[in-house]
């Protein structure tokens, strides 16, 4: 587990690119699914990312081969809804963890989870938050043994149509 650098852009957006479908729900299309790839987690978007102070990209690795990563942004929630579910201030946002299939079990999530939440500390943030969809299932599971619990709802747009997410928090 590692801070990215800009060496690592090919790599998180291969992995982005090839996690991101895990997680959203059965009726959403492939060209939703690739619009937001286009958009969100192309190699110049994380290049942004890596740039952006208020920023943290973890990588996750085994024997130099990429499992998954994680991105947390320290910044108050321009969602009016996220920010209406929010109790704990100040905060930072678990926007993005994702490990590839055959790292699941592996306890590579478990780790992205701890240095973000460890990184979430080194800001003086007293609670992390995170937006989930509400048929991802198994990501609710994994936030809520890592002490997340619902608070709330958001929308989020994947190409032209939103979903519906849980927004999930946590003390620190």
């Amino acid at each position: 587990m590692r801070p990215a650098t800009a060496s690592d852009v090919d790599v998180l957006a291969r992995v982005a690119a090839a996690t991101f479908a895990l997680a959203c729900p059965p009726h959403m299309t492939i060209e939703r699914i690739d619009a937001f790839i286009d958009g969100v987690l192309l190699r110049s978007r994380f290049e942004e990312y890596l740039d952006d102070g208020s920023r943290r990209v973890l990588l996750a690795e085994r024997s130099g081969r990429p499992l998954g990563y994680a991105m947390l942004v320290d910044a108050e929630p321009s969602d009016p809804d996220v920010a209406a579910a929010i109790r704990l201030r100040p905060t930072v946002e678990l926007s993005k963890i994702y490990v590839l299939p055959e790292a699941h079990g592996s306890g590579s999530a478990r780790l992205l989870m701890e240095a973000g939440l460890d990184w979430a500390r080194t800001r003086h943030a007293i609670g992390v938050w995170l937006g989930v969809n509400q048929q991802n299932e198994r990501a609710q599971r994994f936030y809520a043994k890592s002490g997340f619990t619902v608070g709330g709802t958001k929308r989020f747009l994947v190409g032209d149509r939103y979903e519906d997410d849980f927004v999930m928090e946590r003390p620190l």
